[in-house]
């Protein structure tokens, strides 16, 4: 299923900065698929149900900005195939002062939350929670660091798909500190 960009009419350049590389469902999905496993763009196309065409693209982009690494090449009928797979790490650095750049990621995160959320196993209830609270920075700071470490924890378990013993998961985290009114 291909799915429309969010950010189609925002043009792109060679060496993408900022969050706005990352505001792209196709990409999120790709991000998050290297992460179990190294991949072609042909094998992580198949896997999200994309085109070659589009996967390659996307893999490109993402590459440029430092977000994939290049494993593997590999001899496949004449020609040479790349396998990326994406470090967690390596999004750490992309922060933005650009709040254009915010609401886009965010979006395309919640464009993502959608498609997942229409995957959920029936009766699952899974834990959600959404808040808007006022709490102490030492709370605040704790919880940060609870949600730093529980992405490690799924990053670091992630295997490819379909592995023997595992599930597909969904887990979404986006914490932020407010303006005050």
């Amino acid at each position: 299923m291909s799915r429309q960009p969010i950010l189609a009419l925002m043009p792109e350049s060679p060496g993408l900065d900022g969050l706005r590389v990352l505001a792209h469902p196709v990409r999120l999905r790709i991000l998050s698929l290297l992460t179990g496993a190294a991949m072609s763009a042909a094998e992580a196309a198949r896997e999200l149900g994309e085109t070659q065409a589009n996967v390659s693209y996307h893999l490109r982009r993402l590459h440029e900005a430092g977000l994939l690494d290049v494993v593997e090449e590999v001899r496949i009928r004449g020609g040479l195939a790349k396998r990326y797979r994406h470090d967690p790490e390596s999004g750490s650095r992309f922060t933005s002062a650009n709040p254009r750049e915010e609401q886009l990621l965010i979006a395309s995160m919640a464009e993502e939350l959608k498609r997942r959320n229409a995957l959920r196993v029936p009766g699952e209830n899974g834990s959600r929670t959404d808040a808007e609270v006022w709490v102490d920075r030492e709370t605040w700071e704790k919880a940060l660091r609870q949600a730093r470490e529980l992405g490690e924890l799924l990053h670091t378990a992630a295997r490819p798909p379909r592995t023997r013993g595992t599930i597909p998961i969904s887990a979404t985290v986006s914490m932020f500190e407010l303006r005050r009114p």
